[in-house]
């Protein structure tokens, strides 16, 4: 019996897509592409092939930014996708690596304890005791490997990563080589090499990056939804495709409650009510379009193993405030004054108010 993973690379959960795009991609492709820039915008994008095969948006959004993405990575220049949590940068970055290397699987994931030899190498110790230095020794790391076949290295949480350590990557993006004194020799990248990394600035933890290394980078700010229309889309679409992927029934009726998380998620955001007549008090959390995404699918979970299957006001409460409430101090009374001051006070909302009036 094949066994079933919980999460699909997007290589393999959109390999239908992949080989219908390279019937009919018959444009310019860099050296050790997949696939050529047009191809890549048209997966990341969606749209009709002349085959008639239908491609699934995955970022949805400015085309332009895409194809300023995309355009970057036929240069020398490394990308950085840049904003706030939840404006789908490594979602982004998994599918653009995947649509020009085929494996998106290179990935360095920034932390506070990640190590030099995290993105350089490591060696095997008891190869190098029995041995000594040796290229059997050397344990390569994404970014070698990357670099020796040509393809796309990612760094996710960029700024997470202790600034001195951020800055290993100034020779390889630079210098295209990466020294190893050990042996006395370098590993040089092949064409088709680059490194995608996302940041935030959000985060406690951020360490800004040196001037030196944010000039090896051309820097792809990605915005929240510009409208609310545009957001639920989003959020919709996620939660089908999370849904799908844990096994969990499509049509749960989630259109009303996901139009009223996103609404409540965007107007304390913003600090400003839908219609502009009141001011609100901010929360200390992002409530991003990602948190969005996590209310719904938790709803839906717990309606569907719980409730009779009918997701509701009930089935989403706990979550929104779980997403809303992040500062045990603050966020309690920034809360229950939207519940008493909006929530309550707008039409058909009842339910909901009820719901989380309980829990606060």
């Amino acid at each position: 019996m094949t066994e079933q993973v919980l999460r699909q690379h997007a290589e393999q959960q959109f390999a239908a897509e992949f080989s219908a795009l390279k019937e009919v991609d018959n444009k310019p492709r860099p050296e050790n592409w997949e696939l050529s820039p047009w191809a890549v915008r048209t997966y990341l994008m969606g749209g009709v092939l002349p085959n008639k095969f239908e491609i699934t948006p995955k970022y949805i959004g400015d085309p332009r930014l895409m194809e300023v993405a995309i355009s970057t990575l036929t240069t020398d220049r490394a990308l950085l996708l840049y904003g706030v949590p939840g404006t789908a940068k490594s979602y982004v970055s998994e599918h653009i690596t995947a649509a020009i290397s085929g494996d998106s699987t290179r990935v360095i994931q920034g932390t506070a304890g990640t190590s030099e030899e995290a993105i350089r190498y490591g060696w095997n110790y008891a190869q190098l005791l029995a041995k000594g230095p040796s290229r059997e020794a050397l344990v390569e790391s994404p970014m070698i490997d990357a670099m020796q076949r040509g393809k796309i290295a990612r760094i996710e949480e960029l700024t997470r990563i202790p600034s001195d350590v951020q800055d290993t990557l100034i020779t390889i993006l630079s210098e295209k080589h990466l020294p190893v004194p050990e042996l006395n020799s370098e590993i040089a990248a092949v064409k088709g090499f680059n490194v995608i990394a996302t940041a935030n600035n959000r985060d406690k933890g951020v360490n800004e990056l040196s001037s030196a290394l944010q000039r090896r980078f051309n820097t792809v700010i990605l915005p929240t939804p510009a409208t609310i229309d545009k957001e639920i889309e989003i959020v919709g679409k996620r939660v089908n495709d999370l849904g799908s992927a844990l096994d969990l029934p499509k049509e749960m009726h989630a259109a009303k409650e996901i139009e009223r998380v996103v609404t409540i998620f965007r107007e304390l955001r913003s600090g400003m009510t839908i219609d502009q007549k009141s001011r609100l008090k901010i929360p200390s959390g992002t409530l991003s379009t990602a948190e969005a995404i996590s209310v719904m699918n938790a709803g839906i979970s717990l309606s569907y193993h719980f409730g009779e299957g009918t997701l509701d006001a009930a089935d989403i409460a706990s979550g929104l405030t779980g997403a809303v409430i992040k500062d045990p101090v603050q966020d309690p009374v920034v809360w229950k004054e939207y519940l008493e001051t909006v929530i309550k006070e707008r039409a058909g909302w009842g339910d909901l108010y009820q719901a989380c009036r309980a829990l606060v």
